[in-house]
């Protein structure tokens, strides 16, 4: 599949895979102000983990890795107050050459910062490093949009996980393909083709 066919509007419409409800915003609220908490714990584990300036201004991300799944904190600098956190998760799923390179990130914002760029920055920083991602079993609308304005900067591809075999999908999917669970969506990070991909961490190419 050409990623250069992707962003056309049409072709994106049959991308909407599984999407489901965000989750209630007062429970959310609460977990964040746990999480902050914690970062100014001294003794916390969370306590005085790497940091680094955000690209938009008055932010700044805190993150740790544990088990081979990366945490990022966003922190509002001014406010000194969590606006969220993205974890890019192992899936279970995928074969020991893919776990290597591909990881799936989950993202919980406070209302009052979504939409303002932070889910996309923090997506961006690991693209650019590399990172290969995979979208879980359901989105929320609001991650499927950022996949889709993320898909104009990096080549996003249709694929299926079943039974530890990642495949490249090709041409346009049916109804029953896109509510298939097995059916996922893959952002390509700086440096990697489908090539690559197939030879350093299994992806069975589409069939020409």
């Amino acid at each position: 599949m050409s990623s250069a066919a992707w962003p056309s509007p049409w072709r994106m419409r049959g991308l909407e895979l599984r999407i489901d409800v965000d989750r209630e915003d007062a429970r959310l609220e609460d977990e964040l102000d746990v999480l902050q908490r914690r970062l100014a714990r001294p003794g916390d584990v969370l306590h005085g983990i790497a940091c680094e300036p955000l690209a938009l201004p008055g932010f700044r991300l805190h993150w740790r890795e544990a088990d081979g799944e990366l945490y990022v904190y966003v922190e509002d600098v001014l406010r000194r107050r969590l606006a969220g956190c993205t974890v890019f998760n192992r899936l279970i799923e995928l074969d020991a050459r893919a776990d290597r390179h591909l990881r799936s990130p989950h993202s919980r914002y406070r209302a009052a910062y979504r939409r303002r760029g932070l889910a996309s920055a923090v997506y961006r920083r690991s693209l650019d490093a590399g990172m290969c991602l995979l979208t879980g079993v359901r989105q929320s609308g609001g991650a499927h949009a950022l996949w889709r304005r993320l898909a104009a900067d990096y080549p996003l591809h249709c694929v299926h996980l079943r039974d530890r075999v990642l495949r490249d999908l090709d041409g346009d999917l049916d109804a029953a393909l896109r509510d298939d669970l097995y059916t996922r969506l893959m952002l390509l990070g700086r440096g990697w083709t489908v090539e690559r991909l197939a030879a350093e961490a299994g992806l069975v190419p589409a069939r020409g």
